[in-house]
């Protein structure tokens, strides 16, 4: 069986220094499970991890996801899980994506594969039980990296070693690739400025210029999904120094103006990236007092608690506002009015933005992090049951007055002050 194996998957040796990161992942017990349920299918199949848990254990790196590759078609894997009892979702079925689900725990296991046509889009594909023929299909030699259950690599495009020279690189020819999925570009990037070395080959660069018309067939909802990973991604700060990775995005995205702000960040925006969310970021690079984030949003159909947040920010960047407006009775309002995400927000925009790091608005942080947004004490039915105030516009305008008092004092009102409001 293990001559048979050789011949069709290329079994790679054994690499002892990478093994510990698999063993750890071979200690969870749903993982296990799920390779039983594969293996125990027939004589010959086989599933394996692939992608980005490989690299990143490669790369002694945090990871979130497992996905898995299998030499099986979809309809033999829902089967196989049948026999175990291992619940699953088909719904990227016509992908050949299987979800299983084991302890809450989500397993992407997808079939070998092999492009039949593309589009530079989308890839009509075949189910294939060749290892290779699947590797072959992949964008990035460091994305073709499988491991079994014990860390056994099988490289066929020797992606391992160009990880760890810093090296991103097309497999076969780049302009081929590209033009298979024109998304390619924007991930390129992204993979260059997370684990590159050294510096762009000239050839890629032009070919990516080549075909950046390519781009205007892929669709907003591909391109913002791609952007948000870039943006997310551990060497999005170094983009503002690449010379040739910002020219490229700059053509993509024009209307992300003010990346070079990533370039020159204070200590404490810096150390704080990660825990900023994809909004936020995109709102120091497209706000800048023109129409220019009404168009992002409408090139882009963000959700609307997206827009929400985004004009938000941009009602604020226009206003001239001086230090009072940070006073914490201030904010009090809006987090009353606002909600907290809207405060949160206006608070870290305003700290990305400051050449310095301000002491004082990392101190409102902390403040405003565990404060109880204020309850307004009367209700409409309390002005109807004990003021006799009939239903209607009067009451709304009562409501509204003494709410304007309420928030204007700290939140608080007295008996006196709602009299005097409900007797007007």
């Amino acid at each position: 069986m293990n001559n048979l194996l050789d011949k069709i998957f290329f079994r790679s040796q054994n690499l002892n220094h990478i093994n510990l990161g698999f063993k750890k992942i071979k200690k969870e017990t749903e993982v296990e499970q799920l390779f039983k349920a594969i293996h125990s299918f027939s004589v010959n199949s086989e599933i394996r991890y692939v992608g980005g848990c490989v690299r990143k254990i490669i790369n002694k790196e945090d990871f979130d996801d497992i996905d898995l590759a299998v030499n099986l078609n979809p309809k033999d894997v829902c089967e196989a899980l049948d026999k175990k009892n291992i619940k699953y979702y088909e719904s990227g079925i016509k992908h050949g994506t299987i979800t299983a689900l084991i302890n809450d725990i989500k397993f992407e296991i997808t079939s070998l594969r092999k492009d039949i046509d593309t589009d530079g889009r989308h890839a009509k594909v075949e189910f294939s039980e060749n290892w290779k023929e699947d590797a072959s299909r992949r964008d990035f030699t460091i994305n073709s990296i499988y491991a079994d259950i014990d860390g056994s690599l099988f490289d066929p495009f020797d992606g391992k070693k160009d990880l760890e020279n810093g090296k991103v690189l097309f497999i076969g020819n780049a302009e081929t690739r590209i033009k298979e999925d024109y998304l390619r570009i924007l991930r390129y990037i992204r993979f260059f400025l997370n684990y590159s070395k050294v510096k762009h080959e000239t050839s890629v660069i032009k070919i990516i210029k080549k075909n950046l018309t390519g781009m205007m067939n892929i669709s907003a909802e591909r391109l913002l999904d791609e952007l948000q990973k870039l943006v997310r991604s551990r060497g999005f700060t170094k983009l503002a120094k690449d010379k040739d990775s910002l020219e490229i995005i700059s053509l993509i995205f024009p209307q992300l103006k003010n990346i070079s702000l990533f370039s020159k960040l204070n200590s404490f925006a810096l150390k704080n990236i990660a825990n900023v969310d994809f909004i936020l970021l995109l709102s120091l690079m497209i706000i800048d007092g023109t129409d220019n984030v009404d168009y992002f949003i409408y090139k882009y159909n963000l959700s609307k608690k997206d827009q929400k947040r985004l004009l938000f920010l941009n009602k604020f960047y226009s206003k001239k506002v001086n230090r009072s407006f940070f006073s914490e009775k201030n904010l009090d309002k809006i987090l009353y009015f606002n909600g907290r995400e809207a405060l949160n927000d206006i608070i870290y925009f305003k700290i990305f933005l400051s050449k310095k790091v301000d002491d004082n608005l990392i101190k409102l942080i902390k403040i405003f992090k565990e404060k109880e947004i204020p309850v307004l004490p009367l209700k409409a039915n309390t002005l109807i049951e004990k003021y006799q105030i009939p239903e209607g516009i009067e009451l709304g305008k009562k409501l509204k007055a003494i709410e304007e008092i309420w928030s204007n004092n700290n939140f608080k009102i007295s008996e006196k002050e709602i009299q005097k409001i409900v007797n007007n």
